[in-house]
């Protein structure tokens, strides 16, 4: 048996199991994609045993194998997501999406990159990047664990330009009827310019759809139209480029704004002007939920049962989390409720040192000396729980909810021992002054 034969034989065994990883992966992604408002096709697949024997054969010669695993680390792509967007300027949106949500194995490739054609182009040919990527620990239950030893590779690029790119991929690169003749290679090139051309029609039609959003009088049909206008209107106010905002869940802004009669943009722009760019920690449409939901306690209720009809909406995963995951509803409104105590005690402290009570600006300067570093930073964590409180993935996530309520009440009192502390105080006159009558 020859090395290139025990290999394929060895990946025959294992197919499974990237297959299941790159499944994982999909869906992932495509959850997220859908729930930011990034209009896009999500597949996967594990490399053909077929294929792969091909592709190897080809770079046997240039690579000089030694053993399987010198196979099995040249070949990048065993397990592969394929993510095609329908609007090529949300390439970047979704790239932070990938880099959020994996452990990046090495910089994302971007292409164009230099091509091994004799033919003369005349336009440039591929455009995507591609990203190496390993699952996350943390978005694995136990019995998922062992694939996130896969390295996957993310495909990202429009709709028009994957369609393409699969057409030329099999024909230059798989030439299973031989090498391609110049007509051949001129009629790929022509159609490439016909994708570039498209994909700035898909731009102007995305622009079109924009300003139709943020047209005066008009209300938001869905969570992608929301997305747009988020993305079009939150980065000139924040001087940053719309790359470098990131989304979140957009899909639980929109029902919030349905349900609270605010979905018009009118209505959104005031919450706009608080905004900060600090999106690694709190992405736009979370940082909307919190001005909301601070503004008036009364929508936690609504926001949680919201939150409740988009999880039971869900598709349903490939390989659905055990049943046992997700914490029950009582784990739930009782940390929802230590959540909203723990912010009225915020709020009252602030009034009293006269200190806007924004949890992502002001937290660290008004509790400063009332909770240690670590209890900080506790806060930040449960500021991340509250925004998704059911999305744990471990089997004690129930158990985790309650310990972290738990923690709230102690450091609720915390706080409201301090105001009080505080209202006892009197101001010290300055000397040589009189009191004020």
């Amino acid at each position: 048996m020859t090395l290139i034969e025990h290999f394929v034989g060895r990946y025959r065994k294992e197919f499974d199991f990237y297959d299941q990883a790159a499944r994982l992966a999909a869906q992932i992604v495509d959850q997220s994609i859908q729930s930011a408002g990034i209009r896009a096709i999500v597949t996967f697949r594990a490399k053909s045993p077929a294929r792969l024997e091909q592709k190897i054969s080809q770079r046997a010669a240039e690579k000089r194998y030694q053993t399987v695993d010198d196979i099995f680390r040249d070949i990048i792509d065993l397990a592969g997501v394929r993510i095609a967007v329908c609007f090529p300027g949300e390439r970047d949106q979704v790239g932070k999406m990938i880099c959020q949500l994996f452990v990046l194995e090495c910089p994302p490739k971007e292409f164009p990159a230099s091509s091994r054609s004799t033919y003369a182009k005349r336009f440039s040919g591929y455009w995507a990047t591609h990203y190496r990527v390993r699952l996350r620990d943390a978005s694995l239950n136990d019995a998922q664990k062992r694939y996130g030893e896969a390295v996957i590779e993310i495909q990202v690029a429009s709709v028009l330009m994957h369609a393409w790119a699969e057409i030329e991929h099999d024909l230059v690169y798989k030439p299973l009827q031989g090498t391609l003749s110049e007509d051949e290679y001129a009629i790929l090139d022509e159609l490439n310019g016909l994708v570039l051309a498209g994909e700035i029609a898909l731009e102007r039609l995305q622009r079109a759809g924009e300003n139709r959003v943020a047209a005066k009088g008009r209300r938001f049909s869905n969570h992608y139209d929301l997305a747009a206008y988020l993305l079009d209107r939150a980065a000139p106010i924040l001087e940053s480029s719309k790359s470098e905002a990131i989304l979140g869940r957009v899909d639980v802004l929109y029902e919030l704004l349905k349900a609270i009669d605010c979905a018009t943009p009118d209505k959104l722009q005031p919450y706009l002007a608080l905004l900060t760019s600090d999106f690694e920690r709190r992405p736009l449409a979370e940082q909307i939920i919190d001005q909301m939901l601070d503004e008036a306690p009364d929508r936690y209720q609504i926001y949680e049962d919201l939150r409740a009809r988009l999880a039971a909406q869900a598709r349903p995963s490939p390989e659905p989390r055990q049943l046992e995951s997700e914490p029950p509803q009582n784990a739930v409104g009782q940390f929802l409720s230590r959540w909203i105590d723990f912010e009225r005690a915020m709020r009252e402290l602030a009034a009293s040192q006269s200190i806007e009570p924004h949890y992502s600006r002001a937290t660290a300067k008004l509790l400063e000396g009332v909770l240690s570093p670590d209890a900080l930073k506790e806060i930040h964590r449960a500021n991340g729980t509250r925004a998704n409180p059911g999305n744990a993935p471990e089997r004690s996530a129930a158990d985790k909810l309650e310990e972290t309520s738990r923690r709230l009440a102690q450091m609720a009192s915390a706080v409201k021992t301090k105001k009080r502390a505080k209202g006892r105080k009197r101001p010290r006159r300055s000397k040589g002054r009189e009191s004020q009558p």
